[in-house]
């Protein structure tokens, strides 16, 4: 089929080489021309493993194309995907001025019927305001249909949940555009889910909500883990082969962030608000998080008694691994809290150190050290902020003798406790 995808961030572009890899052909837009500029010239605006790759062939076989014009998208396709930014407003709702003006767009250069389908994670009713706002704003007064087909794609492993997905979402007001859009997802074999347009919505936040809450949930029980003596990992093994509750988004740490969780979450409450509910235990879920980065900053705070002047290294700044995404990430909102204690901080990430730059700005307090193993030379104590697989690998030897003082905060789990102690360090880690 003949696709658009208007915007071009982690979900649009990743979607739209996606369906071009499966034989559809695809026009991604982007209103910054620069990024469209540096993505027909080879360039990836992101980092997402595979992305690189997978854009370039299709690019090659003529499947993929880019342009910075919306009407150019629209006339060439008969199926168009919004992917396009739903920030957050101050009091936790979601601004949905580009998802209006894309629709508008969208509406002004329809000249025949389409299929207008929303990917980006937006709150319930939505699709209701977008099908207004076309009506309202085309012209030509042609026939469409609007589609809500969520995304459930993970960074750092988002091209592989695209191409081989749990299940497949489609909220609809009539079954006009279900043949097109099983299409669309055919050459997946995955489970299509058909409901309105109003659950399709509500399942998104319903899911990243719930997910979000097993994290806090695991992150409670490493606070209990801890005053009792016991091993947080272990506890969520033990309950994780329950088939009915799962090992995954079961990990202690420091806390999530990124730019889903965080922001869905604090949507959905004031979603549930909205429509006359209290929803208490997702703001419970909230107050978890924060405490939990709260509780971490303590134990440093705890075991080096002051941490104004102490050299400390950072393994990790994304807010998870195999991505350069900094927004929101736990890993930064621990350096900005050093700092402002009066730390000095040597920092590492294997891809999101430019991003860091923007908020971190490299000088007299940050240092960026390009090799993993030079980060903890002439610190105080070594921290993991983020769960790189390749910081498994480090040279714990190497790093104890170049250290003040050989210690370790780990705040995602990453090091046996035992095997530190037996190798010379103060070993710190998160409900264990």
């Amino acid at each position: 089929m003949r696709i658009a995808i208007i915007g071009t961030g982690y979900v649009g572009l990743v979607t739209g080489a996606c369906f071009a890899d499966i034989g559809h052909r695809v026009i991604c837009v982007d209103n910054n021309a620069e990024k469209v500029k540096l993505l027909r010239a080879g360039g990836i605006p992101i980092y997402e493993p595979g992305l690189e790759d997978l854009v370039a062939r299709n690019v090659a076989a003529r499947r993929l194309s880019f342009s910075d014009t919306v009407a150019e998208g629209v006339n060439q396709s008969e199926v168009v995907f919004i992917a396009v930014p739903t920030p957050p407003l101050p009091d936790g709702s979601v601004d949905l001025s580009f998802i209006e003006g894309v629709a508008r767009e969208i509406a002004a250069c329809m000249t025949s019927y389409k299929i207008v389908v929303d990917k980006s994670t937006v709150p319930v009713k939505t699709g209701e305001k977008v099908v207004e706002t076309i009506r309202r704003y085309n012209q030509a007064k042609v026939e469409f249909d609007v589609v809500s087909n969520p995304e459930f794609l993970r960074e750092g492993f988002a091209v592989e949940d695209l191409m081989r997905p749990d299940r497949i979402v489609i909220g609809v007001q009539s079954p006009r555009p279900v043949p097109a859009m099983r299409e669309i997802y055919a050459p997946l074999e995955a489970p299509l889910v058909v409901t309105d347009i109003n659950s399709a919505e509500l399942i998104k936040h319903a899911a990243n909500s719930f997910l979000a809450l097993k994290i806090s949930y695991i992150n409670a029980i490493s606070v209990i883990c801890e005053a009792a003596g016991a091993n947080v990992q272990e506890v969520a093994n033990g309950i994780g082969l329950d088939q009915r509750i799962g090992r995954r988004f079961l990990d202690a740490g420091i806390g999530f962030g990124g730019s889903c969780f965080p922001k869905d979450l604090s949507a959905f409450i004031k979603i549930a608000e909205q429509l006359g509910y209290d929803f208490g235990l997702l703001k419970e879920v909230q107050r978890i998080n924060q405490e939990q980065m709260q509780r971490f900053v303590r134990k440093l705070a705890d075991t080096l008694w002051v941490i104004k002047d102490k050299r400390i290294g950072v393994l990790g700044l994304a807010f998870k691994q195999n991505t350069d995404d900094v927004r929101l990430s736990p890993a930064i909102a621990l350096c900005e809290h050093l700092l402002r204690e009066g730390a000095r901080l040597r920092v590492h990430d294997p891809q999101a150190m430019e991003k860091a730059k923007t908020i971190l700005p490299p000088g007299k307090t940050v240092a960026y050290v390009a090799e993993r193993d030079a980060v903890a030379e002439g610190c105080d104590a070594l921290v993991v902020a983020t769960e790189w697989p390749e910081f498994k690998q480090l040279d714990l030897e190497r790093a104890r003798r170049s250290m003040t003082h050989p210690i370790m905060f780990d705040g995602r789990n990453l090091f046996d406790p035992q095997e530190m102690e037996r190798l010379g360090w103060v070993y710190k880690s998160v409900g264990r």
